[in-house]
C-alpha cells in the first residue's frame, strides 16, 4: 500500500460556486478524496494523511505561508511516505511550485502540486484527472523531485518540473513549461518522456554536489521588488525603502528600455544607476544566454545589472527570495543565484 502526504491548501480545488461566487471550505477538500475513491478502481492500494495548514485561495498567498507549508510537511516526517501531493490554487501556483521545487531540491519522494481550473462540482473540472495523475506519478515511482499535473482543456495531460512552470495564459487557465517544454505526458495509464532535461545528471559534477551542502531556512525575503516593462513605464514612481533587491522582467528578447529619449525617468539604465547608489542589486530576467545580446541589455549589465539567465522570471523571483531570506553575504547570495539547483536552467 502507498503512503501519501495529502497537504490541503485551499483554492479553487477546494472551493464551491454559491451564487455566482467562488470560495473555499473545509469541507470540499474531503470531497476529493471521495471523487477519487469513486473514480479510481484501486483506491484502497492508497493510503492518505491529511493536512491543512491553511485555507486561502492563491491570490491571498504571501511568502509566509510557504514557510508554514514547509513547517507543516517537515513535521509530519516525509522520509515515511512515498509521495507528498499539495493541493493549491491556480493564481500563484508557479511560484509557490518554484519554492518547493528550490527549497526541496533533496527530497527523496515526489512532491506534486494539485490544482483544478474550476471547483470540482463543476463537470468541466481538471482538478480530479490532475490528483488521478499525481497519485499514478507516485504510485509507478516516476521520480523525485518537485512536480505539476496538469490538463489543459481539449490537450493531454502534462507534468511540469515545478521549476519551469509558467504562471497561465492571460484570460485562460491553461498552463505550461517555459518554452512549452513540459516533462512527462500522461495518457491515464503510461507516462511518456515529453523530453530531455541534460541538467537532470548535473548532482554528479563536483560543483552542483556542492548545492546538497548548502543549508538553507525556509525563509524567503519579502522585500523583493519585482518589475514588468512596459511602454511609458516611469521608475520616479517607485520608492526603494526597505527593498533587498530588484528583479525586472524583460520584453522577450531579453530587453527594456535604456534610452533617455523619453525623459531620464523612463530609462531602466538611470534606475540602476539609482540603485547602485543605495547599495541595492538589480537583476534581471528572464534572457537566454547567448553570443550576441542587444545593445540595451549589454549596457545595463556593464553598469551593474546582473542576469539570472535561462530562467523563468517566476523562478527568478522565488530564487531571489529565498537567497535573501537566507544570506547577507553578497557572494552566498550569488552562489545560490547562479547555480542550477532544480533543474529551472533551460
Amino acid at each position: 500500500m502507498k503512503q501519501i502526504l495529502l497537504v490541503f491548501t485551499g483554492g479553487t480545488i477546494g472551493s464551491v460556486a454559491t451564487d455566482g461566487t467562488i470560495d473555499t471550505t473545509s469541507n470540499v477538500p474531503f470531497k476529493l478524496l471521495q471523487l477519487f475513491e469513486q473514480q479510481y478502481q484501486n483506491h484502497k492500494d492508497i493510503h492518505f494523511d491529511t493536512l491543512q495548514p491553511v485555507q486561502i485561495l492563491s491570490e491571498n498567498l504571501a511568502p509566509a505561508t510557504w514557510e508554514l507549508l514547509i513547517a507543516a510537511i517537515e513535521s509530519a516526517q516525509p522520509d515515511k511516505y512515498d509521495g507528498i501531493i499539495i493541493t493549491h490554487g491556480t493564481d500563484t501556483l508557479a511560484y509557490t511550485a518554484a519554492a518547493m521545487s528550490f527549497y526541496f531540491h533533496n527530497l527523496a519522494i515526489p512532491l506534486l502540486l494539485v490544482s483544478s481550473d474550476y471547483p470540482l462540482d463543476d463537470p468541466k473540472c481538471n482538478g480530479l484527472a490532475n490528483f488521478i495523475c499525481a497519485v499514478e506519478f507516485i504510485k509507478q515511482r516516476i521520480k523525485t523531485g518537485v512536480f505539476v499535473p496538469y490538463r489543459n482543456a481539449g490537450q493531454t495531460m502534462q507534468v511540469h518540473l515545478g521549476s519551469r512552470l509558467v504562471c497561465s495564459l492571460q484570460l485562460s487557465g491553461d498552463f505550461y513549461s517555459v518554452q512549452n517544454n513540459s516533462f512527462m505526458q500522461f495518457d491515464g495509464q503510461n507516462f511518456t518522456s515529453a523530453n530531455v532535461f541534460p541538467a537532470e545528471s548535473r548532482k554528479s559534477t563536483q560543483q552542483d554536489a556542492a548545492i546538497d551542502r548548502i543549508s538553507l531556512k525556509p525563509q524567503f525575503s519579502s522585500h523583493i521588488l519585482m518589475i514588468k516593462p512596459y511602454p511609458g513605464l516611469d521608475y520616479s514612481n517607485f520608492k526603494l525603502d526597505n527593498v533587498d533587491a530588484v528583479l525586472h522582467d524583460l520584453y522577450h528578447s531579453g530587453t527594456a528600455c535604456t534610452t533617455k529619449q523619453w525623459g531620464k525617468n523612463h530609462s531602466l539604465l538611470e534606475f540602476a544607476k539609482r540603485c547602485g547608489d543605495l547599495g541595492i542589486t538589480v537583476y534581471l530576467a528572464p534572457a537566454i544566454k547567448s553570443e550576441s545580446i542587444y545593445q540595451s541589455t549589454r549596457e545595463l549589465i556593464a553598469h551593474g545589472a546582473e542576469m539570472i539567465w535561462n530562467t523563468s522570471i517566476e523562478a527568478a523571483y522565488v530564487k531571489l527570495m529565498l537567497a535573501y531570506g537566507n544570506f547577507s553575504d553578497k557572494l552566498q547570495i550569488g552562489e545560490l543565484i547562479n547555480r542550477d539547483i532544480a533543474c529551472e536552467h533551460v
